[in-house]
């Protein structure tokens, strides 16, 4: 049994599913992101495309985010309980509703951006004294890998 957990250790894949594994773990806690609320991943996610998509509505929102309306209304509840989204009528269809951030769901949003160059750092501290034939490499490979898994999940 030793033998093939060593074996399975040196394996690029295994290797690949470790990380993939931790990242998931770090991606499904609930963080504060400076506010006194928790978000889960959803939330921060949808508070992202809410930011960067200013005076957008719930069907844009769904489509953004690839899940249903329903699924959109009751995050967009959770995060008006926590103060993080208001609902405006859309001055050009006063039938429909946009959203924006309040100034807590900005915090959030901006902490959310920190915490992506922190992993941006990560990355590029690892790959500062690489050639760029070897970063072209990875990105290469990145690239295929992410191909090939689309393909895998058809």
């Amino acid at each position: 049994m030793m033998d093939m957990k060593l074996k399975n250790k040196s394996r690029p894949s295994y290797a690949f599913l470790r990380i993939v594994s931790k990242t998931m773990d770090i991606d499904k806690k609930a963080r504060y992101f400076r506010t006194d609320q928790p978000l889960y991943e959803a939330e921060i996610h949808m508070l992202k495309a809410i930011k960067e998509n200013e005076g957008i509505h719930v069907t844009g929102l769904a489509d953004i985010l690839g899940v249903t309306k329903g699924a959109v209304s009751q995050t967009l509840m959770k995060l008006q309980r926590k103060g993080m989204v208001v609902k405006e009528t859309d001055p050009a269809n006063l039938s429909r509703l946009t959203l924006k951030l309040t100034p807590k769901g900005e915090t959030a949003y901006l902490s959310h951006e920190e915490l992506h160059r922190k992993y941006e750092k990560v990355f590029s501290d690892i790959l500062a004294d690489y050639s760029e034939a070897n970063k072209a490499f990875l990105w290469s490979f990145f690239s295929m890998l992410e191909e090939k898994l689309d393909k895998f999940m058809e």
